[in-house]
């Protein structure tokens, strides 16, 4: 593989990586301080819904970014065996980080074609009834949820350094 085109890919890959993570970082530390600041659970839904349709599209976009970059890295790198090789400390760990990866991604899937759409269908049955324990229930799953792909991003960068040093 040509060095210019392993270089676009690990530029791209960390672009992709800060702006997931980052996004993650901001919705999970920030964000959800500010909805909770809102008054009324209806008003929390309507925010967080229109940050998630904003950051939804890119987060799918970086995922996709740093499958293509990632595997062309991964094929390139010395310690590098072969599909389910597993014969090195390196080779480990980015098996256990695709691993949590993949779990990343079954969570924002959940989030994206679960849990959004059921805060909407609740929220179109009107105010009144969209302020009860069903949307407050969705809403505090959604925080969980936020936490929970926050502390996966840091153990894929965690299982990346340890990739790095291996």
């Amino acid at each position: 593989m040509p060095t210019w085109v392993l270089t676009v890919a690990y530029a791209l890959h960390m672009a992709a990586t800060v702006v997931w993570i980052g996004g993650l970082f901001f919705q999970s530390v920030i964000l959800t301080r500010v909805v909770m600041a809102q008054a009324d659970l209806a008003g929390q839904a309507a925010f967080l819904r229109s940050i998630r349709r904003r950051f939804d599209p890119l987060a799918w976009l970086c995922l996709g970014t740093l499958v293509v970059t990632g595997l062309s890295q991964m094929s390139a790198h010395p310690q590098y065996r072969g599909f389910l090789s597993i014969d090195n400390p390196w080779a480990a760990a980015i098996l256990m980080k695709h691993i949590v990866i993949a779990v990343m991604v079954c969570l924002a899937a959940y989030q994206t074609w679960v849990l959004l759409p059921a805060q909407e269908r609740l929220l179109l049955q009107g105010r009144q009834q969209a302020e009860g324990s069903d949307l407050q229930r969705l809403l505090a799953s959604q925080r969980r949820l936020m936490h929970l792909s926050l502390a996966c991003s840091l153990l894929v960068l965690a299982l990346t350094a340890l990739a790095r040093t291996s």
